[in-house]
């Protein structure tokens, strides 16, 4: 999507508590409702719901920040990506067993959903929380 340009793309993620990172970046990789996209220099408006996952920011200096956010949108503007996450935390921060919460909550949601949307909805979100268990197991999350 879009082309690389020289002067990155401007990147910020902001949560209800404190604007976690605002910088000009190379790229920034997104964990949204249809999947992961990659943002880059000049993209096409776009807006998306995020899914609970790992914003990857690459710097100019091609460093890669990885951040977790625990849903929000994103805002692909000419301008650059903003990102208002429910919840968003520098990797360092993350503690993947409060991932074990929030699938207990979901899989109790899950035995109390009577109607199939319920079922349906409650079953997603299960599946959602242990797939991004997965993910930070596999390395997206540092080790500890």
């Amino acid at each position: 999507y879009g082309k690389p340009m020289a002067d990155g793309v401007k990147t910020a993620i902001v949560a209800p508590e404190r604007l976690v990172i605002s910088q000009q970046a190379l790229s920034g990789t997104v964990p949204g409702t249809e999947g992961y996209f990659t943002v880059m220099g000049e993209h096409a408006p776009l807006m998306s719901t995020l899914k609970p996952g790992f914003i990857t920011v690459t710097d100019m200096s091609n460093f890669a920040h990885v951040f977790y956010v625990r849903g929000g949108f994103a805002d692909v503007a000419p301008d650059g990506l903003t990102i208002l996450a429910e919840q968003a935390l520098p990797l360092a921060e993350f503690d993947p067993a409060s991932i074990d919460a929030d699938i207990q909550a979901a899989e109790v949601k899950l035995a109390a959903a009577t109607t199939l949307e319920e079922k349906s909805a409650a079953t997603e979100e299960v599946d959602a929380w242990r797939n991004l268990k997965l993910e930070a197991q596999q390395g997206a999350a540092p080790a500890h």
